[in-house]
């Protein structure tokens, strides 16, 4: 399925969402690599078309300083999963606030200068709010969504293009092992804890 059919999936959404007073809440769930930050984009100019507010939100926005997801003790894949986010935190200020608020006060992370700052979003309920990340469908914050998309892409392309894109962790072989032993284990917990595959609305094979 194309960007023009899913945002044309997605405005029909929107328009016979039960609830009227919030935006419709739009997940797009997807492994590292997969392409969800370019497909997000593609759908939100596609939705320009309805003449639809959208508002798009990407998870990595949102980590957490270093020292709270690096050398805490636990398992690499263990800090990207749990702790990479404050899973209750963008729960309660974000997730739970679409429902009766359109003015988000959101924490962003400065990578440049590891640090957070907040900041005001505002939200039209007459909107669609599209969220773009890894692990959407953990069991915290599944519920909080009225429509998911799961980007299902091979992992060898998957790893090809994460592997050549991140060079912020080093050389190739750097990348190499931080992806072995942290991403890809995260994401190998995800698939058989939560099968995203399996609870999406829509899986979107590339």
């Amino acid at each position: 399925m194309f960007a023009g059919e899913t945002a044309e999936t997605l405005y029909n959404q929107f328009l016979n969402r039960p609830n009227k007073n919030r935006p419709l809440i739009v997940g797009l769930d997807g492994l590292g690599g997969a392409g969800k930050t370019t497909f997000v984009k593609m759908v939100k100019q596609k939705l320009k078309g309805y003449n639809c507010k959208v508002n798009i939100v990407h998870l990595d926005d949102h980590i957490v300083e270093k020292n709270k997801r690096y050398h805490t003790g636990y398992e690499e894949w263990y800090e990207f999963y749990y702790l990479q986010w404050d899973i209750d935190g963008l729960l309660n200020t974000f997730l739970k606030s679409l429902y009766n608020s359109e003015h988000l006060h959101l924490s962003f992370y400065d990578k440049s200068t590891d640090s957070i700052s907040n900041r005001q979003v505002d939200v039209l309920a007459g909107s669609i709010v599209l969220i773009e990340g890894i692990f959407l469908q953990r069991k915290e914050w599944k519920i909080f969504f009225d429509y998911v998309i799961f980007l299902n892409c091979p992992f060898e392309l998957r790893k090809e293009r994460v592997l050549n894109r991140d060079s912020y962790i080093g050389e190739y072989q750097d990348r190499l092992k931080k992806y072995t032993e942290r991403y890809w284990l995260g994401e190998k917990h995800y698939l058989d804890t939560i099968n995203p595959y399996s609870i999406a609305d829509l899986v979107i094979n590339i």
